[in-house]
């Protein structure tokens, strides 16, 4: 029995730590046949989602927002719960090294939670020299996974913060939700669209640093912007539908930076998609609302190509992004790319005054 045990400990052991290193230590996706934080994160967010489908008449959304932190935390305890369950079965299979000899499993299994989490009662205490070695290692694993998760917080705030910053700005410009129409018709009412190459090129570092960020962790992707209506995943997809009205329908506005934000935006778009953050299918624009953008941009005094060979360059352009951004929405429940918008939106305040 207490041979069985040890050997189910240290499995437990390499499980727990193994995922800790991949998570949290390594900056890249690590699949794997088990991943203690993969199904805890997934499984937690399809019962949320589930919950959520369910009763379609009421907003989740403040719930939607907590789930981040809250299964950042939970990730936590999950971690520690699995170093105290194996040590405990290890210190089981090593009770005759301890004083006194813990005369059960429940016993052990305190004793690896106070030396897990550094408590130290010093009512068991270790006398073999094994037994000795897994107590403190106990203890550095408790406090480094701690310390770890903490850090990791602290850096997932980070590059939270980084990438709403953008995004929160786009809304002055493309409305409230955003969308491309809208964000070009403000540029030429403001006489802005000489700057639309400035704007291109800060969108492309934005979607470099969200590409290397959300990658390396993907847990990001579920933190979800503070304000309503908007969120990164329909702000990208504004930038790209700009980009690719540039490239294939606007002739007097320069192509170089939109070519090359709509190449690292698709790329971004392509990489998380295939983590595996995708849900539902996706739908198509059909003609008529590419005609009723062109006769906003028109209106707005952009020159354009002939519509039937621009209709055909745009539909290419945007099927490398579209369905793939719009199935991530469907899965993270965000607002999705808004194609024309509402241009009363721009001139409405973004936040309504407080009743007197």
């Amino acid at each position: 029995m207490e041979a069985v045990a040890f050997a189910l400990g240290l499995f437990l052991l390499a499980l727990t730590f193994w995922d800790i290193f991949e998570t949290v230590v390594v900056p890249r996706p690590t699949p794997g046949w088990f991943r203690i934080g993969r199904y805890v994160l997934r499984g937690s967010w399809r019962i949320l989602r589930a919950i959520r489908d369910g009763r379609p008449g009421r907003s989740y959304d403040r719930v939607l927002g907590l789930f981040a932190p809250a299964i950042t935390i939970a990730l936590l305890g999950t971690w520690l719960a699995g170093l105290i369950v194996g040590y405990g079965l290890v210190l089981y299979g090593l009770r005759d090294e301890l004083l006194p000899v813990p005369p059960d499993l429940g016993s052990a299994l305190y004793f690896a939670a106070s030396s897990v989490l550094t408590l130290g009662y010093g009512d068991i205490v270790a006398v073999g020299m094994l037994a000795r070695i897994m107590v403190v290692t106990a203890a550095i694993g408790g406090l480094g996974t701690v310390a770890l998760v903490v850090t990791f917080l602290f850096s997932l705030y980070g590059s939270y913060q980084r990438r709403e910053v953008q995004v929160v700005a786009l809304q002055a410009a493309a409305g409230d939700p955003p969308s491309a129409v809208s964000l070009l018709e403000t540029y030429a009412q403001l006489d802005l669209v000489g700057r639309l190459p400035d704007l291109f090129d800060r969108w492309e570092r934005w979607a470099v640093e969200v590409l290397d960020s959300h990658v390396a962790y993907p847990l990001l992707g579920f933190f979800r912007s503070s304000h309503d209506n908007l969120s990164w995943i329909s702000a990208l997809g504004t930038i790209l539908d700009a980009a690719s009205l540039v490239l294939t329908t606007i002739t007097n506005v320069p192509r170089g930076d939109a070519k090359l934000v709509k190449r690292v935006g698709t790329h971004l778009v392509e990489d998380i998609y295939n983590i595996g953050f995708h849900a539902g299918e996706p739908t198509s624009l059909d003609r008529s609302a590419f005609d009723a953008a062109c006769d906003r941009l028109e209106e707005a005094g952009y020159t354009l190509e002939a519509r039937d060979v621009a209709w055909l360059s745009f539909e290419a352009a945007r099927a490398t992004y579209a369905p793939r951004l719009e199935t991530m929405a469907t899965y993270w429940a965000t607002p999705a790319t808004q194609w024309l918008g509402d241009p009363a939106t721009l001139r409405q305040p973004l936040h309504a005054p407080d009743d007197p």
